[in-house]
């Protein structure tokens, strides 16, 4: 798969860029510098090629951030077929844009120089200037306007070499880290796949965007993001804006990891396993910073984190440390044992026989000697596993029993771990009355 990477000062258009070219907004945009800290990517396709496209941070930013951005911009162009240097050059070249025409000479990749947010012809002008970075003719676009995008992808397009080796099309599994800030999604991201991917610092909010990382573990491919930190109360626009993103990359994602912080439990926690429940998502609840809990404080905190997430008592705990690498490995091999069964389909035949069992195994809600009846069962969809089971009245259902059949549905059918939802569809004569009475309403 081709390798193309996006560079420049901060606040240019890079991210938009970015978004404009995947064809969605999966990189966040605002109108000041600094947004983006580690390096995005995507695929995208373009004339039947796959090209990695990565969105990396501002450089030569001039505040704290500059020299991790920088290393992580280098980690980007490592292997990159060719590389899109945007220009703002409305205001004319700076001595930072000087600065990182000689660090991309020096790295010694294909260059094509960009010069963004010219929306119409009359702003072309401002093109001459860009000719002294010494890369030849610029592309004039408007990231905004999506103008020039073809230009741009045709200019790319000479520097990437020829696509003959197969793409597999089996997709990955994509998982979400989620957590409050400074619970060590990044660390364990870049424990997991060995490497320095996501900037990591002792300060919450440290990431600002989801970001995405393929892996390969075991001969299985996964799409890792991770997202920012989500607090109960986000202090910036740019933070609130950042905590949608999170949301919605978990919309996107096959499983969820909760990361908790061992040595912080808040009733914080209580909202994140609500929302990862909600999802309908496979949840595997990961305790980070496990080693740092005493040996007299494990059974105290398994306690409170019994507690706490009392309502997905049904979701695995892998137990970890990212300093260590401890629990690593369970975290993978659990994830694909999950995602097995939450795309499972069970029999028709073999769920009312269990059908059977469960009723006479615990008692169903009477009302006033007219009890619950369960006539047939059958499974309607997967990812998260759903049930019908049609009965002579819904409203008899309480919340109790409706949770006994989640949970002999987990024990018996193999589907520990999963998410589990049910639809109660009702059928016979109260129904037909029912009907009969909405009518002469």
């Amino acid at each position: 798969m081709h390798k193309v990477a996006i560079v420049g000062r901060p606040n240019v258009g890079k991210s938009s860029l970015f978004n404009r070219l995947i064809g969605r907004r999966e990189a966040v945009v605002a109108d000041f510098p600094g947004v983006t800290r580690d390096a995005k990517e995507e695929v995208m396709l373009y004339h039947n090629h796959r090209i990695t496209l990565i969105d990396t941070g501002g450089l030569w930013s001039g505040d704290e951030w500059e020299a991790v951005i920088r290393e992580k911009a280098e980690w980007a162009l490592e292997g990159a077929d060719a590389v899109i240097f945007v220009l703002d050059p409305r205001d004319g070249l700076s001595a930072a844009d000087y600065e990182v025409a000689d660090w991309l000479r020096r790295l010694g990749r294909p260059v094509v120089v960009v010069a963004n947010k010219i929306d119409s012809p009359k702003h072309e002008p401002y093109l001459a200037e860009l000719w002294a970075l010494g890369f030849g003719e610029p592309v004039a676009i408007s990231a905004e306007h999506a103008r020039g995008l073809d230009d741009l992808m045709d200019r790319v397009m000479e520097h990437l070499p020829e696509d003959d080796s197969d793409v597999s099309e089996v997709a990955p599994i994509r998982i979400s880290l989620i957590g409050r800030p400074n619970v060590g999604k990044s660390s364990l991201l870049n424990a997991i796949t060995q490497s320095d991917r996501a900037i990591v610092a002792d300060m919450p909010g440290t990431t600002r965007d989801s970001l995405d990382v393929e892996w390969d573990y075991g001969g299985q491919r996964f799409v890792l993001v991770d997202t920012a930190g989500i607090r109960k109360k986000p202090d910036t626009a740019i933070e609130d804006y950042a905590i949608q993103r999170s949301q919605a990359a978990i919309e996107r994602s096959d499983l969820i990891w909760l990361v908790l912080n061992a040595n912080d439990l808040g009733d914080h926690e209580l909202k994140l396993a609500n929302l990862a429940y909600d999802s309908g998502k496979p949840v595997i609840v990961v305790v980070n910073k496990w080693d740092l809990v005493p040996d007299e404080e494990l059974k105290r905190t398994e306690k409170e984190l019994d507690q706490k997430l009392f309502h997905i008592a049904y979701a695995p705990r892998v137990y970890t440390s990212a300093i260590n690498d401890y629990g690593i490995h369970d975290m993978l091999a659990e994830a694909m044992k999950l995602y097995d069964k939450w795309q499972s389909r069970v029999p028709t035949a073999e769920l009312n026989r269990w059908l059977e069992i469960w009723q006479m195994k615990h008692a169903v809600p009477n009302f006033g000697g007219r009890p619950l009846k369960m006539y047939f069962m059958t499974q309607v969809e997967t990812a998260p596993p759903t049930f019908a089971i049609f009965c002579n009245r819904a409203d008899y259902v309480t919340r109790s029993y409706e949770g006994f059949i989640q949970n002999r549905i987990r024990d018996d059918l193999d589907l520990a771990g999963i998410p589990v939802r049910l639809k109660w569809k009702e059928k016979g004569p109260y129904k037909k009355g029912r009907k009969g009475q909405q009518a002469e309403e």
